[in-house]
C-alpha cells in the first residue's frame, strides 16, 4: 500500500505549495508542476532552496573602519594651573593632578592644589588638596586605589621629608609615616610586594657641590605605614629615572652629574648591583621607558654641561646587561615626557631646548628602531605631565613659564599607521 500513495502524497505536497499565498511571483505555474525540476532531489535539496532566495534589502553590508590620522584635541582647562605637579590614573579611570609650583620661574608658589580629571565626562573637578604644598615630589599608585605623595622641594628651605595618602572613594588626603629624610627630586617605584622604593633626590644630609642630591634609598611598607632604610647606591642621584623591570629588579640611571654608570636595585636582597655604563651622559631630566620586550628605552637628557640638551637614545637589554646607541631623535630635549602607546610605540612630546621648548612631538617605534614624527601638540610645555588613559589616549596638563598655564590637551594616536 505504501508504495501506491507515496506518489499520490508528493503530488499533493507539491500542489499544495503552488498555491500557497506566500509562494514567490517568480514560482511556475501549476500546469508546470510536473516538472522534473520539482522531484523529490529538489525539494530536499537545501542548495536549491538557497538558489532562488533574494537578498534581504534591510541589510547592509559591513565597512571597514576608516583610517584617522594622530591628532590633538583640546580638553579644557584644569581648575588650577600646576607645573613640576603629579598626575596619578586611578583604578576607575580618572586621573588625580596634585600639587607643583604655579607662576613664572622667579616668583614660583607651591600648591596644594588637587583635582581630577573624568574622561567619561571631558571634565576637571577640584577635589580635596594636599595636607602640605609639594613640588618635585613623587605621587603612587599603591595595591589599594589608594595614592601615596611623598617629599617636596620647598623654596630657601630643606626638603620635605612628610608622606600623606590620598584616597579615590572618600577624596581626602591623610597623613602617613615621614620618610627617613626629606627628599625632592626622587623617584617612587612600586615592587612587585607592593612595598614603595624611594631613591635619591634632594636631601637634608647632602654635602655635595652643586643641585642637592643623595645616594639613600628606602621602602615604604603600606600595611604599617612605615619607611626603612635600605641599602645606599653607589652614585648620589637627584633627577634621575627608575624603571621596575620585568623579573623584579630596579634600574637607575643618571641624575644630575657628569656620570655614565647605571645600576640595579633588588628587592629580595636590598643590594644595588652596578650594571654597566650608558653610551653617553643622560644627567637631569632624560625618560626612560620599559617596552613590551623587556628593554628599556632612554631619549634625551641634560648632563648640565654647556652644550644642553642630547637628541641620543639608547636601549638597555637586562638579559645581557648591555646598553646600544640607536637612531637619535629629531630633536634634542629634556625635561620631555615618554609614554608607551597600547600598541607598542613611545610618544614623547616636548621637553626643553636653550631655554625654549619644542612644541613638538615623535614616535619610536621598537619594531623598526627608528622615530618618526607625529602631529604637535597646540602649544610647547615645559614641567608638564603626560598618562596614558583606558582609552589609549594621552593626557598632557601644565606647564611652567611666566604664566603657568592650566590648559590640558589629548593625544589621539590614530588607527593605521
Amino acid at each position: 500500500m505504501s508504495g501506491i500513495f507515496a506518489p499520490s502524497l508528493l503530488s499533493a505536497v507539491i500542489l499544495l505549495g503552488c498555491a500557497s499565498p506566500s509562494a514567490s511571483s517568480s514560482s511556475p505555474s501549476p500546469a508546470a508542476s510536473t516538472s522534473p525540476s520539482f522531484g523529490p532531489s529538489a525539494v530536499a535539496s537545501p542548495t536549491s532552496a538557497r538558489s532562488i532566495r533574494t537578498p534581504d534589502p534591510t541589510v547592509v553590508p559591513s565597512t571597514p573602519p576608516a583610517i584617522t590620522a594622530p591628532a590633538w584635541h583640546a580638553t579644557g582647562n584644569m581648575v588650577t594651573p600646576h607645573a613640576f605637579h603629579t598626575t596619578t590614573l586611578l583604578r576607575d579611570g580618572r586621573v588625580l593632578v596634585a600639587g607643583g609650583l604655579i607662576n613664572d620661574r622667579l616668583d614660583g608658589q607651591v600648591s596644594a592644589a588637587a583635582e581630577l580629571y573624568d574622561r567619561s565626562r571631558a571634565s576637571w573637578t577640584a577635589t580635596t588638596g594636599m595636607i602640605g604644598a609639594r613640588w618635585g615630589h613623587t605621587a603612587t599608585l599603591l595595591p589599594d586605589g589608594k595614592v601615596l605623595a611623598a617629599g617636596s622641594y620647598v623654596n630657601s628651605s630643606d626638603p620635605l621629608a612628610s608622606a600623606e595618602l590620598y584616597d579615590p572613594s572618600s577624596g581626602r588626603w591623610t597623613a602617613t609615616g615621614n620618610m627617613n629624610m626629606g627628599r625632592g627630586g626622587h623617584t617612587a617605584t612600586l615592587l612587585p610586594d607592593g612595598r614603595v622604593l624611594v631613591v635619591g633626590g634632594g636631601a637634608e644630609d647632602t654635602r655635595l657641590e652643586g643641585p642637592p642630591r643623595s645616594a639613600t634609598a628606602e621602602l615604604y611598607d603600606p600595611g604599617s605605614g612605615e619607611w626603612t632604610a635600605t641599602r645606599t647606591m653607589t652614585e648620589a642621584r637627584a633627577g634621575h629615572s627608575a624603571t621596575l623591570l620585568p623579573d623584579g629588579p630596579v634600574l637607575v640611571v643618571g641624575g644630575s652629574g657628569d656620570f655614565l654608570q647605571a645600576e640595579l636595585y633588588d628587592p629580595s636582597s636590598g643590594r644595588w648591583i652596578a650594571t654597566g655604563s650608558t653610551s653617553a651622559v643622560r644627567g637631569f631630566g632624560h625618560t626612560a621607558t620599559l617596552l613590551p620586550d623587556g628593554r628599556v628605552l632612554l631619549a634625551g637628557g641634560n648632563p648640565g654641561s654647556e652644550w644642553g640638551p642630547a637628541a641620543t637614545a639608547e636601549l638597555f637589554d637586562p638579559g645581557s646587561g648591555r646598553w646600544t646607541a640607536i637612531t637619535s631623535m629629531g630633536t634634542p630635549r629634556s625635561g620631555h615626557t615618554a609614554t608607551l602607546l597600547s600598541d607598542g610605540r613611545v610618544l614623547v612630546v616636548g621637553g626643553e631646548l636653550f631655554g625654549d621648548a619644542p612644541a613638538t612631538a615623535e614616535l619610536f617605534d621598537p619594531s623598526r628602531g627608528g622615530w618618526t614624527d607625529t602631529a604637535s601638540p597646540a602649544g610647547a610645555r615645559f614641567a608638564f605631565t603626560a598618562t596614558l588613559l583606558l582609552d589609549a589616549q594621552v593626557l598632557l596638563t601644565g606647564d611652567y613659564n611666566d604664566n603657568s598655564r592650566a590648559s590640558a590637551e589629548l593625544y589621539d594616536p590614530g588607527s593605521g599607521s
